[in-house]
């Protein structure tokens, strides 16, 4: 488990959600419980959102999808020692960009399968004296392991606004 106060404020509460446990067994299972999710929604309950200015399920796959390239992205730069800060990216013009609602469930979930494996597969061949690496992002210091633990969390955070605020 990472170091709660080596990482930055902004992210903590997604390192939080994930709760004590190895990275790659953690990725492993996040992945397992978004996969099996997103077999069991209908194309209308991907489309489904809570209200009108609020993301579809769809988009909220997506946005798990985008995030996750871009966090894998940092984690290998800062692998790599390339002391580069790296820019951050804005969430919310993605969104609309990527057109999620217009995909089926069963794309975006074939996509997430393929990106997840990607990312235990780059997390798996780290070892502890990369994980500690770090370098800047958004304008904050992270860790390597950090990012991983992010992955997690933050695809856990998704998920428990989904079972909070888009179930009918």
């Amino acid at each position: 488990m990472v170091d709660i106060n080596t990482v930055p404020e902004y992210y903590q509460g997604y390192v939080r959600a994930v709760g004590n446990g190895e990275l790659v067994p953690l990725l492993l299972k996040t992945g397992v419980d978004l996969i099996s999710f997103g077999r069991s929604l209908t194309e209308q309950q991907g489309l489904y959102k809570y209200a009108p200015e609020k993301w579809s399920i769809k988009d909220i796959i997506l946005h798990l999808i985008d995030s996750e390239r871009v966090f894998a992205y940092r984690a290998l730069r800062f692998a790599r020692n390339d002391g580069t800060e790296l820019s951050g990216f804005e969430q919310n013009m993605y969104v609309p960009e990527a057109k999620a609602d217009s995909r089926s469930v069963h794309s975006l979930i074939s996509e997430f399968t393929n990106v997840r494996a990607a990312t235990v597969d780059l997390f798996t061949s780290f070892d502890g004296d990369t994980r500690k690496r770090t370098g800047i992002a958004s304008g904050v210091t992270i860790s390597v392991e950090a990012i991983g633990y992010i992955i997690s969390g933050h695809l856990i955070h998704h998920m428990n606004i989904i079972k909070e605020r888009y179930s009918r």
